[in-house]
């Protein structure tokens, strides 16, 4: 027990505490020098002003104070450092948003409206949050509704909010609500082909008129949104047998996802270990997985059927799992490099050599 407390304070409170000292200290050094953000001033100037209509509004501090042009001319490079493979798809996103912040586009519609198609597992989702973070600089501003939820006609006025006298009237509707509040973001609707009839006249209206009129009667601006629809439907020539004209025609594009390759897999390992080496990072560890080590792990989660999803399962059960119980045994000390081989089909953890021992 006393070993687990100490492990425990070693490498969750105390890294922490130091963590937020850090931050702190950072803060205080900046506004001794000026050159961070202030919070009494003579003067209020412009970054000043921005940061709070952000605050108020969830407008993004860049969309305030930045111009995007040369953001947009390189978005299909930014959307790649998330998104592995599928260059037809985000290229066919990147060509519509650009439309759409040239002007060439109604802009009394949504900033763009896509569906997704495809098997699952091959990015779909992953887009949806690159975008979210490319457009509104936040992946969180996302709204995100399972279209499963919505089968039975009686749940479609969950999306705009029960009318009044009705059950669940003073919860607002979970579409509206949640675009109201914070109005620049992406839609994210999962699973379109499983919403009742009733839900595309819903869409119909927000993908005509960029606009919504909830259950208490005002109207929510859906023009500052992304539009995104998945569904696991395999081509664009089947969603005639499931959607209806009207509303196909008002989608800006259909965009088909591939299956992943096993080598596209590979790079997916490559991004999941960097989210890994970041959150080690600040507790002041590395990581370091030979090829070998690396195509172990891509082997285990390698699944034709569900795509990379089975790759986080692979991940956290060989690597994360044993290296969790390592390091509440102390194995690793703050500064060490955990280095990952592969050897008789397991996977080896072992403290890398200081570069001084190296060269010796």
């Amino acid at each position: 027990a006393n070993l687990q407390r100490a492990a425990e304070l070693r490498y969750g409170e105390i890294p922490e505490l130091e963590r937020k000292v850090a931050e702190l200290e950072a803060a205080e050094h900046e506004r001794a020098d000026g050159s961070g953000p202030v919070y009494l001033k003579d003067e209020v100037d412009a970054d000043d002003v921005a940061e709070v209509v952000a605050r108020w509004t969830g407008i993004p501090v860049s969309r305030l104070l930045e111009g995007e042009t040369e953001k947009l001319i390189h978005m299909e490079e930014r959307l790649h450092e998330r998104v592995v493979g599928q260059h037809e798809a985000v290229e066919a996103v990147a060509n519509a948003l650009r439309r759409a912040r040239t002007g060439l586009q109604d802009p009394n519609r949504p900033i763009g409206s896509f569906i997704f198609l495809g098997p699952t597992g091959v990015g779909k989702t992953e887009l949806a949050r690159a975008l979210a973070e490319f457009i509104f600089d936040d992946e969180r501003a996302m709204v995100r509704l399972d279209m499963s939820e919505y089968q039975e006609r009686h749940t479609v006025a969950r999306l705009v909010g029960a009318p009044p006298g009705y059950v669940g009237y003073e919860e607002g509707g979970q579409l509206t609500e949640a675009v109201r509040r914070r109005p620049y973001c992406v839609v994210l609707l999962d699973e379109i082909e499983k919403a009742h009839n009733e839900v595309f006249d819903v869409l119909l209206q927000i993908l005509d008129d960029g606009r919504l009129t909830d259950g208490h009667g005002r109207t929510v601006d859906f023009r500052n949104t992304v539009i995104i629809m998945t569904s696991n439907i395999r081509s664009a020539g089947a969603l005639s047998d499931h959607f209806r004209p009207e509303f196909l025609n008002r989608i800006d594009e259909i965009v088909e996802f591939k299956a992943l390759s096993r080598e596209q897999l590979a790079e997916i390992v490559e991004l999941q270990l960097a989210r890994l080496r970041e959150r080690l990072a600040e507790r002041g560890l590395g990581l370091e997985l030979t090829d070998e080590a690396k195509e172990l792990v891509a082997e285990a989660g390698w699944d034709p059927t569900y795509g990379a999803r089975p790759l986080k399962r692979a991940l956290q059960r060989l690597v994360e799992n044993p290296l969790a119980l390592r390091l509440l045994e102390g194995e690793f000390a703050d500064g060490d490099t955990v280095r990952v081989d592969a050897r008789d089909g397991e996977l080896v953890f072992e403290k890398a050599a200081a570069p001084a021992e190296v060269a010796a």
